[in-house]
């Protein structure tokens, strides 16, 4: 699986994530720009010891993305999708795209790849999750549709 942060600015949820990643063998894409240094103590505090296990690549736009993995699956993670996150059958190589913490994915974005949107369900008066617990949440249940392969 691939995780794509499109303009995180909070290091501990990136160094959350990164973990998550590292333990489940998925691959994290960071869209530039960050909001932190990648250098920054909390962002390796937060990935501990497991920064040797990351797959880890870096991009300037969401563009680059889309262009080095065309023809795969995209799924964009949203508060305002239709759809929710579980009735959709995930392959090993898709890739769930997430927005910086304090707007979500850009307009633009969410426009051109409006029938891959998918939500998470919750309380309307309340804003959104932590993105560190929306990646969890996602990337679980898309390991447990291929029966948790390559995990004990």
């Amino acid at each position: 699986m691939h995780i794509v942060l499109v303009e995180p600015e909070i290091p501990n949820n990136t160094g959350n994530i990164s973990r998550t990643c590292s333990v489940t063998g998925s691959s994290l894409h960071l869209v530039r720009p960050l909001g932190f240094s990648t250098d920054d103590k909390h962002l390796k505090r937060a990935g501990l010891d497991y920064w040797q296990y990351l797959d880890l690549h870096y991009y300037d736009s969401f563009a680059e993305v889309e262009e080095k993995f065309a023809g795969h699956n995209f799924y964009f993670a949203t508060t305002k999708a239709k759809r929710k996150y579980t009735e959709v059958s995930f392959g090993p190589d898709d890739l769930l795209v997430f927005g910086k913490e304090t707007a979500g994915l850009s307009p633009e974005i969410l426009e051109a790849h409006w029938d891959s949107a998918i939500r998470i369900p919750m309380r309307p008066d309340i804003r959104s999750l932590n993105l560190a617990n929306s990646v969890a949440i996602v990337l679980y249940e898309a390991l447990r549709q291929q029966g948790f392969a390559g995990l004990i």
